[in-house]
């Protein structure tokens, strides 16, 4: 029997661990994280769980999380070619100082985080490579509302790709925080 992987994907976590988004780790096989975690809380819950982690470390990450995970992370999962960076950019807006390795070898899937703007879009100028940027989890940021992404990865092949909604940014913070 074949295996299809759950894949939880966040990012801009920014120090925040909370239950919402922790309630969620337990329905996937694989939990990936594309930089801006803030501190290492969230990082040991997800160890914790003992699922597959993947992740990046973002501008924001001390060295803690930069002791833990890499800028760059390439790998292959069920067969798919992954490309995991903080700063990426998206189709026609990417890094400069990763375009290059883009055009001369592109994953099947980039992702990314950064902008905390929720992304998921195919770059038919690199041979239809899907690009994802799941938003931002955290609540420190200008997004309105805290996205998530989660899909199914079966013989590299990407399936059942939905947002996970999280709630607005500003919902719980008391009213002279806001």
């Amino acid at each position: 029997m074949r295996e299809v992987k759950k894949i939880l994907l966040l990012s801009d976590t920014h120090s925040c661990h909370e239950a919402d988004i922790i309630r969620h780790f337990d329905a996937y096989d694989e939990l990936w994280h594309a930089g801006d975690w803030g501190e290492v809380r969230l990082s040991d819950i997800m160890e914790k769980t003992g699922k597959m982690i993947r992740g990046v470390w973002g501008n924001i990450d001390g060295q803690d999380i930069r002791n833990r995970y890499p800028l760059n992370n390439r790998f292959t999962c069920e067969g798919l070619d992954v490309w995991m960076t903080h700063i990426g950019g998206y189709p026609g807006k990417y890094n400069p100082k990763i375009l290059t390795e883009l055009r001369k070898n592109p994953p099947q899937l980039f992702i990314c985080g950064h902008s905390h703007i929720l992304r998921v879009m195919r770059d038919p100028n690199l041979n239809n490579m899907l690009c994802m940027n799941p938003g931002a989890a955290g609540r420190h940021g200008f997004h309105h509302m805290r996205t998530m992404l989660k899909f199914e990865i079966d013989q590299a092949q990407i399936k059942n790709v939905a947002v996970i909604e999280l709630g607005k940014r500003t919902a719980g913070i008391l009213p002279e925080l806001q």
